[in-house]
This record gives structure tokens, sequence and C-alpha cells, in this order.
């Protein structure tokens, strides 16, 4: 793998809300969602859903179509793959920079505990 990971910044600072993750929770459970639908299964009101659905629809995560007064929302399977492949991906990245330090460490450490014996 790179060293290097390319992370969408948008679509990571949308998914990293709590509320919007659980909105993404209950539009795939439900098979889609209204701002009125999902705001009666979330302790934030319709317009605070209105604006969430807003962010996670710029970034593509889910897509609008008109239903009725409303708009009715279905995630979107590809960006959402998307983001969890750049997740894995990071995650995959850091485990191996955390294993270099936790190397990089003992090292420094077994060289300190040698000085001392000697």
């Amino acid at each position: 793998m790179s060293t290097t990971t390319t992370v969408d910044d948008d679509l990571w600072s949308a998914v990293g809300d709590p509320t919007r993750r659980r909105m993404l929770d209950l539009i795939l459970a439900d098979g889609g969602g209204t701002a009125t639908t999902l705001s009666a299964q979330l302790p934030v009101t319709r317009q605070a859903v209105a604006k969430h659905l807003g962010v996670l629809d710029r970034v593509g995560l889910v897509h609008g179509t008109p239903s009725g007064r409303e708009r009715r929302y279905q995630v979107d399977e590809a960006q959402l793959a998307r983001a969890v492949a750049q997740l894995t991906a990071v995650g995959t990245a850091w485990d191996a920079r955390l294993a270099r330090i936790k190397r990089l460490a003992e090292t420094m450490q077994h060289t300190r505990d040698g000085g001392r014996q000697g």
C-alpha cells in the first residue's frame, strides 16, 4: 500500500458528524427517508435534518428525489463504499505508523537499558 492515502476531506467531514452517520444508518435501514421521517427518529428538528441532508447530498452520499412536498433521500452505495474504502486505507496506514513508532520506542528502551548495565 502507498504511504500516502488520498482522502476526500469534504466526504470525511460529512461522515464525521454523529447525527449524519445516524441518518445514513436510518436511510439504509428504511430504504430511504425524508427530512420529516428522519426528524421523527432523531433528537433534532426537521430543519436541522434538512441541513444535514444537504451536506450529505453535496458530497454525494445521498441523493434526493421529489416526493410530494418533500424530497426522499436514498444512500448512494457507491459513494458510501468509497468512504469506507478510504477509512480502511487510512486505518491501515495508521496501523503501520503505530507499529513503526512502537519498534522505535522498543529500540530506544533497549538501548537505554543496555547503557545502564554497562
